[in-house]
């Protein structure tokens, strides 16, 4: 299928992972502790925009950065940038938005984190998926997405018009951005091997490493990528393997973390029929070299976001899209060989169009949670942040 002819589902068919898990042999949940909320807010500043796909990341010096696809006008739409706020007091305030990338067509979810060598890297990738629904639009109709007014056509045309055909399909991509100066310049965009949403992590040997999906290109493949020189330069490490029955194109926005044991977790949204909709689970025991086959977790919600926390138990938070709407999160004791039963970081979302958690711990051990929501009444969505704390 053309990259022309995509929508946001498709976006989500591209590589490979899995295997049936025997439900009846899935370890049993250990019961949660209490996630207490001390606060929960809305924390972007121009509410003209629509928001979406955040991700938080903690510095070493305790500042934090929230990176988004910010300027847009709905869930999908070709106007989306990637923007990032800064905290210097964590999270109680954050500065003004800056716009780090701003393509002709719509740049999507992104990701950040800070190297071990303490630069900063920040991911996206660009889409053309609107291009379907505009195609289709027509002055008062509307679809899942827009109200096709006169005004609202005249400016997606001119947005859409400004570059060529062929130019629009070189901008697609899976990009990344690279500052060695604590964020005050950035590099070109530079392609990656993978993408997903919440970007690579920092391991304790020093790589980088990235598990997402290869998109835009003509081997489709779903794994992980690494880099030993601080994300200047990637290579692709392995495949994640799929289980028999599904189709790999069903697996999308991964995201990896590193326990406290050196063990690998890789977590997979999945949209096959074998346990659609939950969250699936890869391991690699060897630095990413090899993995395990994805299985069940037990886990409905998406897509997940994993750290590890201080005291070593490692912590996932996703998006739950069905009533109560809102996020949770789970915690693993055994460095994620088993998760507990779901702890509820929000619950008063009107709709599914919210979430893509993400979580860092602060110096005093509390919790900060950011998500993107479209809050009741309101055709925009915002960036909401929770401060919470585990009571156990």
């Amino acid at each position: 299928m053309s990259p022309l002819k995509q929508t946001r589902r498709d976006l989500f068919r591209t590589l490979t992972a899995a295997g049936v898990y025997a439900t009846a042999l899935r370890p049993r949940a250990a019961a949660a502790p209490e996630a207490h909320i001390d606060d929960a807010r809305v924390i972007s500043m121009r509410p003209s925009y629509y928001h979406g796909w955040p991700t938080i990341a903690r510095r070493k010096d305790g500042e934090l950065l929230v990176v988004c696809s910010g300027g847009r006008e709905s869930h999908v739409c070709p106007f989306g940038w990637v923007e990032m706020m800064r905290s210097k007091d964590g999270g109680e305030t954050w500065g003004f938005p800056r716009i780090l990338m701003d393509t002709a067509i719509d740049d999507r979810d992104a990701g950040v984190c800070e190297t071990p060598q303490g630069s900063l890297l920040v991911t996206t990738f660009t889409s053309l998926a609107y291009m379907d629904y505009f195609k289709e639009a027509k002055p008062g109709t509307n679809d899942r997405f827009n109200d096709w007014t006169e005004e609202r056509m005249v400016t997606w045309k001119a947005a859409h018009e400004r570059t060529s055909a062929a130019e629009r399909e070189q901008m697609l991509g899976t990009w990344m951005l690279r500052s060695s100066d604590d964020g005050v310049t950035w590099s070109a965009p530079y392609r990656v091997p993978v993408n997903s949403p919440h970007g690579p992590i920092p391991l304790s040997d020093g790589r980088v490493i990235y598990a997402g999906k290869r998109l835009w290109h003509e081997k489709r493949r779903i794994g992980v990528a690494d880099s030993s020189d601080d994300g200047q330069t990637w290579r692709w490490l392995a495949e994640i393997p799929t289980r028999d029955g599904d189709d790999f194109t069903d697996y999308h926005e991964l995201h990896i973390g590193e326990a406290a044991n050196g063990h690998l977790i890789a977590q997979i949204r999945n949209h096959n029929k074998a346990h659609e909709s939950e969250t699936l689970q890869s391991e690699s025991d060897d630095g990413g070299r090899t993995w395990s086959m994805p299985h069940s977790i037990g886990v409905w919600g998406l897509p997940s976001h994993l750290l590890r926390l201080k005291d070593g138990r490692m912590l996932m938070t996703y998006g739950y899209r069905r009533a109560p709407f809102g996020n949770q999160a789970r915690l693993s004791e055994d460095h994620g060989k088993t998760w507990s039963e779901p702890m509820t970081i929000s619950n008063d979302g009107p709709a599914g169009d919210l979430g893509y958690p993400s979580t860092v711990q602060l110096d005093d051990g509390s919790l900060a949670t950011v998500w993107y929501e479209r809050m009741k009444g309101s055709p925009r969505a915002v960036l909401r942040q929770a401060s919470w704390r585990l009571l156990g």
